[in-house]
């Protein structure tokens, strides 16, 4: 009898609390756009997300000069990119990865100026 009873607070009591919880999520979004707070995360998430890699922090990340060779990127991509797989690394396997973008088109740029 006395864990029929224990069930049935647990089950009501979990109840109460999930309609709390979206209650407070709710309220908490209703304060947030009052006052401007969503807006201003949506943008500083779109100014982040747009910032694009430079040529020289690409080259650093990848560890070459300016007077390597394409082949010689590629290498260096393919070694810090497995490396970085290995490890379980995904933010550093995702740096690699758009700095060997980032120098594919500076790569691209420097073949069609010189055709």
């Amino acid at each position: 009898m006395a864990a029929k009873i224990l069930a049935n607070l647990i089950v009501m009591g979990s109840g109460i609390l999930a309609r709390a919880l979206v209650q407070a999520y709710r309220q908490a979004l209703t304060n947030a756009s009052k006052s401007g707070v969503a807006q201003e995360t949506i943008q500083n998430t779109i100014r982040r997300g747009s910032k694009a890699m430079g040529e020289q922090e690409a080259r650093q990340i990848l560890g070459v000069t300016e007077q390597s060779t394409w082949d010689e990127i590629v290498k260096r991509y393919d070694v810090l990119f497995e490396r970085n797989a290995a490890s379980g690394s995904f933010y550093l396997q995702s740096k690699v990865h758009k700095a060997k973008e980032c120098l594919e088109a500076v790569h691209q740029k420097q073949s069609q100026s010189a055709a």
